[in-house]
């Protein structure tokens, strides 16, 4: 059985790739402002050590770019920005998620409905 940080840690693994996309929705970022974004809201707390990993996966997989960006001080900046098929894999993502949530609240009595 699942302890409860145990269910949260699986429920941000299986999401937190496509936040992350949600975030470049809107520009670029670098990986120190992403975890930061994430880090403030209080359940997608993650640490760079996570999200390296994660960036990585998501620019093989070619959902985002990256560009090298001299930083004001200290060295440069790798800069991320969604690609056309991370905009296409996060609108997939948003419709399969809309149905799952639904079922789930309706299944364990948190449909507000």
């Amino acid at each position: 059985m699942e302890s409860p940080t145990g269910l949260s840690t699986a429920l941000r693994r299986g999401t937190l790739e496509f936040c992350v996309l949600a975030l470049l929705e809107n520009g670029e970022l670098y990986s120190l402002e992403l975890v930061q974004r994430l880090g403030s809201e209080q359940t997608l707390t993650t640490s760079e050590g996570t999200l390296y990993p994660l960036l990585s996966r998501l620019r093989r997989a070619g959902w985002v770019t990256t560009t090298w960006q001299e930083a004001p001080n200290g060295p440069p900046r790798r800069y991320y920005t969604l690609a056309a098929s991370g905009k296409a894999a996060l609108g997939h993502f948003r419709a399969e998620w809309v149905a799952f949530r639904d079922t789930v609240d309706r299944l364990v009595g948190t449909d507000p409905k």
